[in-house]
């Protein structure tokens, strides 16, 4: 493990001596003539020994001077004790490291953590202060070794996990250790304030609501009595009573409604004489979903979904849930002190005006020198098989995105090892240096001879062609407790990886402060920082004088508070009104930050102001700091989830900015917060340190909802298994959440990570069998089938929660019919029994497993789907979209839903008249007809057709979904058309002979018109009704082109093969004519709608050779 050189080690200074002596003489010099006496604390030390008298334990009372750290006052009472020869055989036995110091905070044992903290700005002090008491008391008590049992139980998390979150052989500093132990105060007080029938039973609620009532009002019967009343068909036992509530009753309004109408039948019911409603409770029949709490019933998810789809709600009525089964394992750790990692003001910890003999941390910010970096050498594991190359190491400070110096060493050539032994001096101030700020160090090779830098850096030397970039790593140079780096750190660096591998994760991985776990055989680089006698901390902020009092960046104290004039103020509104990509120039910049004060009251100007700070200058960072902390416009604005979620992406590394748009996010629902939950998991690699604002929050959330806690495990548990440069920062949040979700989710969690794992085993036994053939043959479904008996008998979990909707609880497996696809990747093809025996569906569970393909990216298009539906049902649309589940469990490895009653395009053309059925219009709409039982029920479907083809071709369009062909677009018996197998976004389009496959903006064939009754250029109602509804859904998402344009940058980052620089995104920008005025995009949609009439024919076409060559589009053909 690499270690920074230690105080002890080298207590003189490593950095210019002669300028440290004169300094130190100075300061000598002047304290001598007034000295500042620190503050005294006066404490009581309670011994881990006893008197053996009164077997009572020993004190000591200790006068503390405020600015010893933690690590001396334990060294001071140690001394003590030993000086007075108390208990010499423990005392002279053990160091003061054998011990830990707790102390009572309402009723609380709280641990003093940090060693390196400075002792006045402990939480404790602040609390005894607050009591008003002369004399604090500390307990000395031996640290704590694990048992026997919390080791076991450590096993079982890092089981659930898929990582061992206590090993620390690969991190440089205690930050895994140090996090786990701070969001355990976070977890506890989440753990005391929750509900636990409330958590137990998780109400699915929705707050979007706008559409509710277009839907009640043509709703077909029974489900709607009379407008806002419904039907409930409650079931107790085998038998049902129906009941009509109002849509504003609540579920107790509900149960009592249905006790008045039982009152003669309970002995029909099974429903004993002596209890009443409040014994009981509502759950959907067959699935894990409450209709609980104390919101209308027209508010729960399932009931939105019966009415939507014009069925009848159906609810089981069940004896109130235990709250027991959630019970949480007993911690063994204390609560960390509260100010645990944060130092004290800049007054407290600076030299000036006090006597250097007693000062025992300096502030960064009394730190004057440029900072530098002395570059050792590098040790490379294997030469490249060019020996001409000549390689050197390229040093950045970066704060977010944002550069803040750079340099870069001679050139030398390329051998095992490279030693350089020189020190890169860097135009940036100690004192400037921001937490969060970055050191990237990069090695890069080239083939001619590249001049060494110099402090006006040119990019590569006058020869950006010949250098390739090879490793690269990153160090924080403020560490997670807010000290400065010091001494020598040997850093293994990560690989880029090579054209032929997968490069598309590299822009987050470029950010992690990870480094590389195998060290047998990467990249090793040497670096030494300046060192100085103590520890320098950056200190939390300034007391008495206006931040940013000092310097030229002062100048905006009053200038930034100037009316702006209106010949500006036109600039500034334009500026503001840009979308998220839109680059500021440097006068933007200066205008923005001129006038700060003006573009703190409004809150979209948020993002531009704070990309115009100057990160690197300390007075800059002071000043946004007090216009954040003073400002209140923020938090009373209306809630703009793009704009908070703006503010979590990578451009932005200041943990108040990032505070502050979590802060906003507090807001939303549980089910705002899972539409949001993929974005926000991935936000979290954009945060300096392990522990944040962010994680807090999610880690929040998931403790009070047992739905977004389920998908946060799985989001979580698929990055540990997918990103080595994130695992220890999702480990350590994921293990935090364990550690409080309960036992019941608990076990949920081993059986689907128990099934996972079998099945994974299956899919990989099943590919080495037919690995060379394309064809599945009967031989390979039969061994597949003899492998799941196997299981189902030796080991397969009884039943388990469907990953994709934890709703939905899968029983055994349905062995005939479960088979091997017809795909290269040989997914499998299951059925499941459903567990629950309250169901009324006969129906299986379909699951296709995929091991070998990353669905990420078909998430994300899904969730982004789930997003735009919600768009437009605040508009009043309903367009149909049929989001289906589909998630990723690990590494390339997942489930997907299988959707009952649907097809694929494909297989109606050829079911027909084989591959010619691409040509024949008529097909589809007579396969729909031939579906529907009547006509009424066909009518149904086509204009169910007509309203979820104008949602999937607006959604594509804009997406740029490509790869669009007959065996990836399917249709339900009822008419819902949807699409699949995102493989091909953001206009990322394949080609087959060369030629561009995508010669139509979206899907809209001449069969797809036939069934809206038209053909040609002719018209009808139903067409005329699918461009009206085309129109509406564009400009709706017009007006949320920011949002849509935030949630893909962020993912920009994050791993995604099609999204991996920004002109992909700027696909949705053109695509959503942004800039245009809205008659304008009217037009262009239209345009595309009579494009695509016009060249429907080459759509076709290409199904036709999909169909007649068998082309492989990323598709997975089902087996015969």
């Amino acid at each position: 493990m690499e270690q920074q050189v230690s105080d002890e080690e080298e207590p003189q200074p490593v950095v210019l001596r002669e300028e440290n002596r004169r300094r130190r003489r100075k300061m000598k010099a002047f304290t001598s003539t007034f000295s500042v006496a620190m503050d005294q604390i006066a404490i009581e030390f309670v011994l881990p020994t006893t008197t053996k008298s009164s077997r009572s334990p020993d004190t000591l009372l200790l006068e503390v001077a405020g600015n010893w750290t933690v690590e001396q006052v334990k060294a001071q009472v140690w001394l003590r004790v030993v000086a007075t020869n108390l208990c010499p055989e423990f005392y002279q036995k053990y160091s003061p490291d054998h011990c830990i110091l707790l102390y009572q905070k309402k009723g609380n044992w709280c641990e003093i953590y940090d060693k390196h903290q400075v002792f006045q700005t402990l939480d404790c002090i602040r609390y005894w202060k607050a009591l008003k008491k002369d004399v604090g008391k500390i307990h000395l008590t031996c640290r704590p070794q694990p048992t026997e049992e919390s080791t076991q139980y450590q096993r079982y998390l890092n089981y659930l996990i898929g990582y061992d979150v206590t090993d620390v052989s690969n991190v440089h500093d205690d930050e895994l250790e140090f996090t786990r132990r701070k969001l355990l105060t976070p977890r506890k007080i989440e753990l005391a304030d929750r509900d636990p029938k409330l958590y137990s039973m998780d109400p699915w609620i929705t707050s979007k609501g706008a559409a509710l009532w277009a839907t009640l009002c043509c709703l077909p019967a029974p489900s709607l009595f009379c407008i806002g009343h419904i039907l409930l068909v409650i079931h107790r036992n085998k038998a049902s009573q129906t009941i009509k509530v109002s849509i504003d009753d609540t579920p107790v309004q509900a149960l009592q409604t249905f006790f008045t109408k039982i009152s003669n039948k309970r002995a029909l019911l099974g429903v004993p004489e002596d209890v009443c409603e409040a014994d009981y409770v509502l759950r959907v029949c067959g699935r894990e979903e409450y209709i609980y709490g104390n919101h209308p019933v027209r508010d729960f998810h399932w009931v939105r979904q019966c009415l939507k789809n014009g069925e009848e709600i159906h609810l089981v009525l069940e004896s109130a849930l235990n709250p027991g089964q959630d019970l949480v394992q007993k911690e063994d750790w204390a609560q960390v002190d509260d100010c645990t990692g944060v130092a004290g003001t800049h007054e407290q910890l600076t030299i000036d005006e006090k006597d250097h003999e007693r000062v025992f941390t300096i502030s960064l910010w009394d730190c004057h020198r440029k900072f530098r970096v002395k570059v050792l050498g590098i040790d490379i594991p294997a030469l490249p098989r060019n020996p001409e190359l000549i390689v050197y190491v390229e040093a950045s400070i970066f704060h977010g995105q944002q550069l803040l110096a750079q340099e870069r060493t001679s050139s030398k050539a390329f051998t095992e090892e490279v030693l350089w032994n020189t020190w890169l001096e860097f135009n940036i101030r100690i004192r400037d240096l921001p937490k969060g700020a970055r050191l990237s160090l990069q090695v890069s090779c080239g083939k001619t001879q590249i001049s060494k830098g110099t402090s006006s850096y040119q990019d590569n030397g006058g020869s950006p062609t010949k250098s390739r970039l090879l490793y690269y790593v990153n160090l924080l140079l403020v560490d997670h407790r807010s000290l400065l780096r010091q001494g020598e750190f040997i850093l293994h660096m990560w690989k880029m990886p090579e054209k032929t591998e997968d490069n598309s994760s590299v822009n987050a991985d470029k950010l992690t402060s990870a480094t590389n776990p195998d060290k047998a055989s990467s990249m090793a680089v040497a670096i030494l920082l300046d060192k100085y006698c103590y520890p320098v901390a950056l200190p939390k902020s300034r007391e008495g004088k206006e931040a940013g009092g000092e310097g030229r960046e002062a100048e905006g104290g009053e200038r930034g508070q100037r009316e702006m004039p209106n010949h500006l103020r036109k600039q500034f509104e334009a500026i503001v009104e840009t979308d998220p990509l839109h680059p500021l120039s440097q006068e933007d910049k200066e205008l923005l930050w001129h006038f700060r004060e003006e573009c703190m009251r409004h809150p979209r100007a948020y993002p531009k102001l704070l990309g115009s700070v100057r990160w690197g200058r300390q007075e800059a960072v002071l000043a946004t700091h007090r216009l954040l902390e003073r400002s209140s416009v923020w938090d009373r604005s209306v809630l703009d989830v793009g704009l908070a979620m703006q503010l979590l992406d990578c451009h932005y590394s200041d943990a108040h900015v990032r505070s502050m748009a979590v802060r906003k996010l507090e807001t939303l629902g549980n089910d705002d917060v899972l539409r949001y939950l993929l974005q926000l998991v991935q936000a979290v690699k954009f945060e300096p340190y392990h522990d944040s604002a962010l994680a807090r929050f999610l880690l929040k959330r998931a403790l009070r909802s047992k739905r977004i806690g389920h998908f946060l495990f799985w989001f979580l548990r698929s990055e540990i298994a997918q990103s080595m440069h994130y695992q220890q920062r999702y480990a350590v949040l994921l293990e935090a959440y364990l550690r409080g979700c309960g036992e019941d989710m608990l076990q949920d969690f081993r059986r689907q990570v128990e099934m996972t794992e079998a099945l994974q085993k299956v899919t990989r036994e099943i590919k080495a069998m037919s690995a060379e053939k394309y064809d599945v043959s009967a031989q390979v479904v039969f061994q597949l089938r003899q492998k799941l008996e196997n299981l189902q008998t030796s080991g397969l979990p009884e039943s388990f929660r469907v990953p994709y909707d934890p709703g939905l609880r899968a029983g055994a497996l349905v062995i005939e019919q479960c088979k091997v696809m017809a795909s290269k990747k040989r997914p499998l093809w299951l059925q499941f029994k459903r567990a629950d025996p309250t169901t009324l569906s006969s129906d299986t569970i379909g699951v296709i497993f995929k091991d070998g393909d990353d669905l990420r990216q078909d998430m994300l298009i899904l969730q982004i789907l789930l997003i735009m539906e919600s768009i437009w049902e605040e508009e009043s649309l309903d367009l149909s979209l049929l989001p289906y589940g589909c998630i990723s469990t690990g590494n390339k490895i997942g489930m997907i839903e299988i959707v009952k009653d649907a097809t694929t395009i494909a297989n109606i053309q050829q079911s027909v008249v084989g591959s010619t059925g691409a040509f024949k219009d008529e097909i589809l709409n007579q396969w729909l007809r031939d579906k529907c039982v009547s006509e009424e029920k066909f009518q149904q479907a086509v204009e169910r057709f007509v309203f979820s083809c104008g949602g999937y071709c607006v959604a594509t369009y804009v997406l740029g979904v490509g790869d669009r062909h007959n065996d990836n677009i399917m249709i339900t018996e009822s008419g819902n058309l949807f699409h699949i197998d995102f493989g091909h976004i953001l206009g990322n389009y394949k080609s087959f002979l060369g030629i561009s496959k995508e010669r139509v903006p979206f899907v809209l064939t001449p069969d797809f018109l036939y069934v809206m009754g038209t053909s040609g250029k002719k018209s009808s109602p139903h067409f005329q009704k699918f461009q009206d509804v085309c129109v509406r859904a564009y400009l709706a998402l017009r007006h949320h082109t920011n949002l849509l344009v935030i949630l893909f940058s962020m993912m920009l980052m994050t791993g995604m093969p099609q999204l991996t620089s920004k002109e992909d995104i700027e696909y949705i920008r053109e695509a959503l004519t942004v800039g245009r005025p809205e008659e304008e995009a009217q037009r262009h949609l239209l345009d595309q709608i009579e494009i695509c009439r016009d060249k429907g024919w080459t759509v076709q076409f290409n199904w036709f050779l999909h169909l007649v060559l068998g082309i492989k589009q990323g598709v997975d053909k089902r087996s015969a």
